[in-house]
C-alpha cells in the first residue's frame, strides 16, 4: 500500500512545470526495505532507487521522505513487537489434517511465567476427529497467550509468544493467595462489630390469616429447580459424531439382521494356546483377532458388502480394512486395521492393542482413522446383550458384537449350558439384499463356531 502511495505522489508532483509522466521514472521499488541509497544530491534509508538520468523536483523529495519517515515508523514498530533479536518465538496451531480446517483451543497447558522445553505440549487443540497438541517451537518462558480458550482457530494461528532468555516466575497458589489477602467481606464485618447501629423499633406482627393458601393446580408442570442443572457446550468431537450418525439415518436404508454364535469352541482356542501365544508374540490372544478374521472371510465371500454407492456407481474393493469402534473419555473413535486380509491372529491383536492405547491417551492421528471398509462394534465389553449399531459413512455395514451369557441350548438331544452369544449386522438395503446379509452372518457364525475353517478355507 505504501508503494502505490508514493508512486502516485510522485506521479502528480510538477517538476518544472512536467509531470514525471512526460519524462523518464525516476523510482523503483525494491523488496529490500532499509538499504541506504544515494539519489540526486541526497541520502535518505528508504527502498526506493533512483535511475542516474533526471531529477526530482524539492516538492517532490520533501513528500517522499515524509512518506518514507512513516514507512520507517511504522516498521520499527512492527519490529519492535516480533522482536529484533530473534529472542521471542510463536507458538502456532499446526496443520491438522487435509479433511481439518480448523479447531477449538480447549485448553492452556502452560501459564505465562512458566518454562518449557521443545517440543513440550503448550495447548490442546480439539478438532472434529481427535486432540492435537500445540508444542513449543523452542526452549524459554511463557511470556504471552494470544489466543483464548474456547476459540475457533485455524493452522498457522499464534496463540502464545516464547521468550528464550527470559526466567521463570513462580506461580502462587490459590491458596496462598487468599490467605495473603483476607477478604472484604471479615474486613466489614469486623468494623460492623466495632460501630453499633441502631435497631428500629418492632413492628406490629399482623394477625395471620384464617384463610388457607391456595393449593397448586393439578396441571400446572412442577419443573426442577434451575441450580440442580449444569449446561456444558458439546465438545467438537461430540458434535461430529452425533452429525454423522444422523446423516447415517436420513442417507441409508438401514436394515438389521441378528444371528447367535456358540463361543464354546473359541473360547476353548483361546484357552488352550493364550499362555504360548503371549510368550510368542508378547499380546494376548482376545476374541476380537477371531472375529477379526471371521469377518475378512465373510467379505471375501459376500464382497457387496465390502462395496460402497458412489452416486449411480457401485465401488467394490479388492482389500479390507477393518474399522474398530473404540470408546474413549472424550467420545467414539474407529481407528482402522488396514489389509486385514494379510494378517495373522497375532498382527491383528498387536494393531487392536496399539490403536486402542493410542485412542485413549488421545494421541491417534487422523490417517489411522482415515478411510475403512467395514466397521466391528463390540459393545458386549460394556454387557450390552442385544443392539442394533449405526452404520459409520461412507460403509455399508456394521457388525455389533455383544455379551457372552450362558444360556441352555440343545446340542446332541440334550440341554446344555453354551456360552452364547448375539451378533447384529446393520446394512445399507439399497445395496445389500437380505440374502446377502443373512449369508454374511451365516459365514461369520461357522468360522467363529468352527476356526478349523479359516485353516480349510471351506
Amino acid at each position: 500500500m505504501f508503494s502505490g502511495i508514493v508512486r502516485r505522489k510522485i506521479t502528480l508532483a510538477q517538476v518544472n512545470g512536467q509531470s514525471l509522466s512526460k519524462i523518464r521514472p525516476r523510482c523503483y521499488v525494491n523488496s529490500q526495505k532499509e538499504a541506504i541509497l544515494a539519489c540526486q544530491g541526497y541520502v535518505q534509508s528508504s527502498s526506493y532507487h533512483c535511475f542516474a538520468s533526471g531529477y526530482i523536483s524539492a516538492n517532490s523529495r520533501r513528500e517522499v521522505t515524509q512518506l518514507i519517515r512513516m514507512e520507517s515508523f511504522i516498521q520499527q514498530r512492527i519490529r519492535s513487537f516480533s522482536s529484533e533479536s530473534g529472542d521471542l518465538v510463536d507458538a502456532v496451531v499446526p496443520f491438522m489434517g487435509e479433511s481439518i480446517s480448523d479447531g477449538t483451543l480447549a485448553k492452556f497447558l502452560k501459564q505465562p511465567g512458566e518454562r518449557v522445553e521443545v517440543d513440550e505440549p503448550i495447548a490442546q487443540i480439539e478438532t472434529d476427529k481427535v486432540t492435537i497438541d500445540v508444542t513449543s517451537p523452542e526452549a524459554g518462558v511463557i511470556q504471552q497467550l494470544i489466543a483464548k480458550e474456547g476459540e475457533t482457530v485455524e493452522p498457522g494461528t499464534k496463540i502464545a509468544v516464547i521468550s528464550k532468555s527470559a526466567e521463570a516466575t513462580a506461580q502462587p497458589a490459590p491458596a496462598e493467595k487468599a490467605a495473603s489477602q483476607p477478604p472484604p467481606a471479615e474486613k466489614k464485618e469486623s468494623s460492623e462489630k466495632q460501630i453499633p447501629t441502631p435497631q428500629p423499633p418492632p413492628k406490629p406482627t399482623a394477625k395471620k390469616s384464617s384463610t388457607p393458601s391456595p393449593k397448586t393446580m393439578a396441571s400446572e408442570p412442577q419443573l426442577p429447580p434451575k441450580d440442580r442443572e449444569r449446561r456444558v457446550p458439546m465438545t467438537r468431537l461430540r458434535k461430529r459424531v452425533a452429525n454423522r450418525l444422523k446423516d447415517s439415518q436420513n442417507t441409508f436404508a438401514l436394515l438389521t439382521t441378528f444371528n447367535e454364535i456358540d463361543m464354546t469352541n473359541l473360547m476353548k482356542l483361546r484357552s488352550d494356546y493364550k499362555d504360548a501365544f503371549v510368550e510368542k508374540h508378547g499380546v494376548k490372544l482376545g476374541f476380537m483377532s477371531g472375529f477379526v478374521k471371521a469377518a475378512v472371510s465373510a467379505l471375501q465371500h459376500q464382497p457387496v458388502v465390502n462395496a460402497v454407492i458412489d452416486g449411480d456407481d457401485i465401488i467394490y474393493r479388492d482389500y479390507v480394512d477393518i474399522s474398530i469402534a473404540v470408546g474413549t473419555p472424550k467420545g467414539l473413535v474407529v481407528p482402522v486395521v488396514r489389509n486385514a486380509e494379510n494378517m495373522n491372529f497375532a498382527d491383528i491383536e498387536k494393531e487392536i492393542n496399539s490403536l486402542a492405547k493410542k485412542a485413549n491417551d488421545g494421541s491417534i492421528s487422523i490417517d489411522e482413522m482415515a478411510g475403512g471398509t467395514f466397521t466391528i462394534s463390540n459393545g458386549g465389553v460394556y454387557g450390552s446383550l442385544l443392539s442394533t449399531p449405526i452404520i459409520n459413512p461412507p460403509q455399508s455395514a456394521i457388525l455389533g458384537m455383544h455379551s457372552i451369557v450362558n444360556r441352555p441350548m440343545v446340542v446332541g438331544g440334550n440341554v446344555v449350558p453354551r456360552p452364547m452369544m448375539y451378533i447384529a449386522l446393520t446394512y445399507d438395503h439399497r445395496l445389500i439384499d437380505g440374502r446377502e446379509a443373512v449369508f454374511f452372518l451365516r459365514r461369520i457364525k461357522d468360522v467363529v463356531e468352527d476356526p478349523r475353517r479359516l485353516l480349510l478355507d471351506v
